[in-house]
């Protein structure tokens, strides 16, 4: 038999993995069938949206090749082209990619969808095969470098080369393409509602996108205008042209002239210096053409600008167009005039009351919550002349109606916070609260189980200035702890003559500790304790409540609130035992001063008690031998009178004091008798005890 023998640690055949090694190796995302709601789906669905509107803005440059480049002829700008196609290329490559993501995308099974979100597809094959048979196409078609073919291949390719030729089959391409480009925005535009909610996450976003929208419609038109505007001229130069060859006249136009490429031919000048093609087709003389709405084009000398004055006359006449419907616009009888000027006003009646409306909507949401305010306040003065309120009552109302806007901005935090999953309204609440409680000193003794559980219960308070917020023998229903402002408490400890003690309360102190004393005890009652002090606001104060039922809850379910520690602290920073050891040490100090006054008293009245015996016996000592020869009788006599005296004199002396003791009595100010705060049950003590 032959035996196996483990290799040792420091053989260099044992491989040693770190521990976070897996032998499970992760695809990356291209690679992996795509959650429709993932984030890094949603993520490039809005990349794509701004690469699509780029793209929407891309195309009509298209329309700005054709520049009138002499006299009576057109060229194109191939500077321009050049720009124009590596931009739109990087643009195709975007629809690319966006055609690879649908193929990498799962799909919700239409089967599942009767109750929630429905079931993800995964199969490749099914969401290609769904995908073919939907959208294909049109992303397809969309994709496709067909300006960028025409201009570059298709066009230098023909025999005829001319720049009238190129425009026309550059601008049917573009317009066909801009059709599946255009649609591909709507699907896109469902999707990223569907999964996100919204296209813009602010009031001012929206506003911005619809702008770009109405600005994009704008942007479209003017570059038609402009090409249409260069067509028209061309067309009024194949006219005049067409005549001349008809005549008998030398020399004669040849249509090849009206391209720039020849402007050195010397036919073409010697055509020129005789021909009447410049002054009939003079945008400024109506007289033998009829430019309508684009005779700005050249009596303003935009086709013969730069790109840059061209781009923003033409963006600049769209808008104005749409903005005013077309009413501006002074057509001539040709047909094709009369149809776009049509055009431009239906799509500037939509355009105008679609996007400037949903801009104008965006716009309002943001003063929405103002307006609430005030018709809520316009509606609360009606209320408050209606019931003929006093008027320093109304003043409050109005404060707090101003204070509470100022603070919460019309947003009622409740209402949200309860809408929210529990595990995030707890950590929201701690993120809020957290830091805050620990302010208040009392709070400090506790853990931090104890503290989340006690800010997922806190709800804000705002009170204004010179608000009572609890009355003294009134029923307590919340503590609250003060984070802003500062609060006055005071007592008369029930109303007792000759008694008041007032306290100021600042941020990180609090009130309402009856409640927590009722709260411990293992056998409270229904009643909510009552309030021995009055609290009022001195100044607008912000604060954190905690109400009764939840109190009670907090303390019935975590019995570290128990604790002899928190027993200590809550004895120490409560103003009511505060009070209470105040005024037990008063009156403890002034029993103590009594007594002391009483001990001196009696230690006098001993010593004179001890000098007037010491005189008789002395006296007695003295005349012993005169009243020796006196009788029996007599001595008996003065003995009884002598003693007599003594029991005078010390009843005299009894009197004395306490006639003292009682106006020192009646000379001191007698402090009412003020009642122990009632104490919780501390019985069950933790460790931390």
């Amino acid at each position: 038999m032959h035996s196996i023998h483990p290799l040792p640690a420091a053989s260099p055949l044992v491989r040693r993995f770190p521990k976070s090694f897996s032998l499970r190796r992760e695809d990356p995302w291209w690679h992996q069938v795509l959650d429709p709601g993932s984030e890094i789906v949603t993520r490039w669905n809005f990349i794509f949206l701004v690469a699509s509107l780029l793209t929407l803005f891309l195309d009509p440059l298209y329309f700005f090749l054709p520049v009138i480049g002499g006299p009576a002829c057109m060229e194109i700008d191939y500077n321009l082209s050049i720009a124009v196609t590596v931009f739109r290329t990087i643009a195709d490559l975007f629809h690319l990619l966006h055609m690879i993501m649908k193929f990498q995308t799962a799909f919700v099974a239409p089967s599942s969808r009767v109750f929630g979100r429905g079931e993800l597809v995964m199969d490749r094959s099914a969401i290609a095969a769904r995908y073919l048979k939907s959208n294909f196409i049109i992303d397809l078609a969309a994709t496709l470098p067909l300006p960028q073919v025409v201009i570059w291949f298709v066009i230098p390719a023909l025999k005829t080369r001319t720049a009238d030729y190129a425009n026309h089959t550059i601008s049917l391409i573009v317009f066909i393409q801009y059709v599946p480009r255009f649609f591909v925005i709507f699907p896109l535009h469902r999707r990223i509602i569907k999964t996100s909610g919204a296209i813009a996450k602010t009031a001012w976003a929206g506003a911005a996108y619809n702008l770009v929208l109405y600005i994009l419609a704008s942007h479209i038109f003017g570059a038609s205008w402009y090409v249409l505007s260069i067509q028209r001229q061309h067309q009024c130069w194949s006219i005049e042209c067409s005549k001349e060859r008809n005549a008998t006249r030398s020399p004669s136009c040849n249509p090849t002239f009206l391209d720039c490429s020849s402007l050195n031919n010397p036919e073409r000048r010697f055509w020129l210096s005789v021909t009447k093609v410049l002054t009939n087709c003079d945008a400024q003389n109506d007289d033998y053409f009829q430019f309508g709405l684009f005779a700005d084009a050249f009596t303003n000398d935009v086709a013969s600008s730069n790109i840059i004055e061209k781009y923003f006359y033409c963006l600049w006449w769209g808008l104005r167009n749409l903005s005013s419907y077309g009413q501006n616009l002074a057509t001539s009888t040709f047909m094709g005039e009369i149809l776009f000027s049509i055009l431009i006003c239906l799509a500037g009646l939509v355009l105008f009351s679609h996007l400037i409306g949903n801009m104008q909507n965006y716009l309002q949401s943001t003063t929405a919550r103002l307006e609430e305010w005030r018709v809520k306040r316009r509606d609360t003065e009606e209320w408050m002349r209606n019931r003929q309120l006093p008027p320093e009552l109304q003043e409050r109302v109005r404060r707090f109606v101003q204070y509470k806007w100022i603070s919460t901005r019309g947003v009622d935090e409740e209402s949200i916070l309860r809408s929210l999953p529990l595990d995030t309204r707890r950590d929201i609440q701690r993120h809020l609260c957290l830091a805050l409680v620990r302010r208040v000193p009392f709070f400090e003794q506790m853990d931090n189980q104890l503290l989340d559980a006690i800010c997922e219960r806190l709800v804000s308070s705002l009170n204004t200035k010179e608000t009572y917020i609890v009355r003294e023998g009134d029923p307590v229903n919340e503590m609250l702890f003060i984070i802003r402002g500062q609060l006055e408490s005071s007592t008369t400890n029930g109303g007792r003559s000759g008694f008041f003690n007032s306290i100021t309360l600042r941020p990180g102190d609090f009130c309402g500790e009856e409640l927590l004393t009722w709260a411990l005890m293992p056998t409270s009652s229904l009643n909510l304790p009552s309030s021995t002090r009055t609290v009022k606001s001195l100044t607008e104060v912000e604060a954190f409540a905690l109400r009764a039922e939840d109190l009670k809850f907090v303390a019935s379910q975590f019995k570290r609130l128990h604790s002899k520690k928190l027993q200590h602290a809550f004895r120490y920073y409560s103003h009511q035992w505060r009070t209470w050891g105040a005024c037990f040490l008063q009156v403890a100090w002034r029993r103590y001063m009594r007594r002391k006054k009483e001990m001196e008293l009696a230690r006098q009245e001993d010593n004179h008690h001890g000098h007037v015996w010491d005189q008789e016996f002395s006296y007695w000592d003295g005349s012993n031998a005169d009243y020796k020869d006196d009788g029996a009788g007599r001595s008996s006599v003065d003995k009884a009178q002598q003693l007599g005296a003594t029991i005078l004199a010390s009843k005299f002396a009894a009197n004395t004091r306490r006639g003292i003791q009682q106006k020192a009595d009646a000379t001191t100010l007698q402090m009412p008798k003020l009642f122990k705060p009632e104490e919780p049950d501390f019985s069950t003590d933790q460790e931390d005890s």
